[in-house]
């Protein structure tokens, strides 16, 4: 019976957004004026503090899926996999493809870290289910603020207002392979395919951003125009693994997102970093906290902090990490042996903005560098990039450890692992040593060891980088390296690559 009364109030809600999507006018209009009241005291918009973000009447914050259960399908939401619909696409939200999932034995169960941070993401699909079409979120439907343009001043002053703000986002952020972006992905796909939704990398948008930029030269206010375009395309803006290293983008990002709040976008993002603490210690921060307050305005900021790194559960004892005497030789024989027969030479790729990035050699997909030609030479994301949508399969020789010496290194040795990373591309490398210990010498502040005017001291600390934005960063990298040589990885990496448009011939698993 339960779940009959679940698949009933879930053919209900399904009913209210077809009737929506087909009668805007009831919707703007009649429904509004009958319980607009009350839907803003269940869920006020943009509060200060996140407790304010759930009715008045409504139970405490619930304990456990089982609790989830009981609230969300008391407000007349199906919260079980089981509650299949027909017609238009429908889906009941994250939390109940969560508990799929478990079921099917592709997820542990029992982290109480996840399931809070669940609970926060399927309220925030209820608040989007239930007010999608009044802010725009539908494709072909003008957007909350482009609204209420016309009409006369007595029209605007009688009748009600269909302009309705944005319900506040979610701003995720924890340890790493806590599974932070898993969830928000998870969350991302249960929302309609009709809606005006984007997920993209951090480092991706920036450089999407700058690109908008350079074509809009000239403009009064460019980062307005970039951020119409934006919200044109995406009511609904999940980002990964914000992270603020760049002086120009610490810049561009307070006046961008203030345009953007202000046309309606709802922002869900992960982060390894706290608001307070995102680009700290950095240049003209001044300029930059403006960005903080409005993102703790307008998101929820909720921590994940689950103690287990689920991408390290899954490392393979084996891979293409090679270290020790003739590690060099053996990364070069396997790379040769993934050609299948096909001869390596030098190429050269197309990255963004007309740019070109030259490969030393390559071939079948692959691509082999000497660690100097990609992390010492002036190179950055977008050439990083350019270079993952050419080649699936990397090859990077002689990895060194990090220190002082080679900060710059260090920084653009991280970006290459996080855009290989969300390409799934594989890695093969030579190393001094483990991921682990490539980082060693690298600390934040606050875990750097007290100086010493000893002389052994002083030359064991000559090499040590103090250094919070890489100091945070190394431990996503060290765990991504990590994962990107286990078996399930590799596995993705080949799914993902051979069910492309144009499948590169050279990739197999390990």
């Amino acid at each position: 019976m339960r779940v009959v009364a679940r698949a009933v109030r879930a053919r209900g809600l399904q009913r209210e957004v077809s009737r929506r999507r087909c009668h805007p006018q009831v919707a703007s209009c009649s429904a509004d004026v009958q319980s607009h009241d009350r839907h803003r005291k269940c869920y006020p918009v943009a509060e200060p503090r996140a407790e304010q973000w759930r009715c008045a009447d409504s139970p405490a914050h619930p304990r456990s899926l089982h609790d989830a259960h009981q609230s969300f399908a008391a407000r007349g939401l199906a919260t079980s996999a089981d509650a299949s619909i027909s017609g238009d696409e429908y889906k009941a939200g994250p939390l109940a493809e969560y508990e799929r999932r478990i079921a099917a034995g592709e997820l542990k169960s029992g982290d109480e870290y996840q399931e809070r941070t669940l609970m926060e993401l399927q309220e925030l699909y209820e608040n989007l289910m239930r007010d999608g079409y009044d802010i725009g979120l539908e494709k072909g439907t003008p957007r909350s603020s482009q609204r209420n343009s016309g009409g006369g001043w007595l029209f605007r002053h009688f009748m009600p207002q269909s302009k309705k703000p944005s319900p506040r986002g979610l701003y995720l952020y924890g340890g790493v392979g806590t599974g932070k972006t898993m969830l928000m992905d998870m969350f991302y796909e249960q929302l309609p395919e009709t809606w005006r939704k984007g997920r993209v990398h951090f480092h991706d948008f920036m450089l999407n951003v700058h690109s908008r930029l350079q074509r809009s030269r000239g403009m009064a206010d460019p980062l307005e125009l970039v951020a119409e375009e934006i919200a044109e395309e995406s009511i609904l803006l999940c980002i990964d693994e914000f992270m603020v290293t760049d002086v120009a983008d610490a810049l561009i990002l307070n006046r961008l997102f203030d345009h953007l709040f202000k046309k309606g976008i709802v922002l869900v993002s992960t982060s390894n970093r706290v608001p307070d603490k995102l680009y700290e210690g950095g240049l003209q921060r001044d300029f930059f906290l403006p960005f903080i307050a409005k993102l703790k305005e307008r998101c929820v900021v909720h921590p994940i902090s689950s103690p287990t790194d689920y991408r390290r559960l899954t490392a393979a004892e084996t891979g293409y990490y090679f270290m020790g005497p003739g590690a060099s030789e053996t990364l070069h024989k396997l790379f040769i042996a993934e050609l299948d027969g096909e001869e390596a030479k030098p190429t050269t790729a197309e990255v963004i903005m007309g740019r070109k990035l030259k490969v030393p050699l390559a071939g079948a997909g692959c691509a082999l560098f000497q660690f100097h030609e990609l992390c010492e030479m002036p190179l950055g994301a977008a050439d990083f990039f350019g270079l993952f949508k050419n080649f699936h399969t990397l090859a990077l020789d002689n990895v060194p450890i990090f220190g002082a010496h080679n900060r710059t290194s260090a920084y653009r040795f991280v970006t290459l692992v996080d855009v290989m990373y969300e390409h799934r591309a594989r890695f093969m490398c030579s190393a001094e040593g483990t991921p682990k210990e490539l980082f060693d010498k690298v600390v934040t502040r606050a875990d750097a060891p007290p100086k010493t005017k000893t002389r052994a001291n002083l030359l064991e600390d000559a090499d040590l980088l103090v250094d919070d934005e890489l100091g945070f960063a190394k431990d996503r990298t060290m765990s991504r390296l990590t994962e990107m040589h286990s078996k399930e990885y590799l596995k993705e990496h080949a799914e993902a690559h051979m069910s492309a448009e144009h499948p590169f011939s050279a990739v197999r698993e390990a």
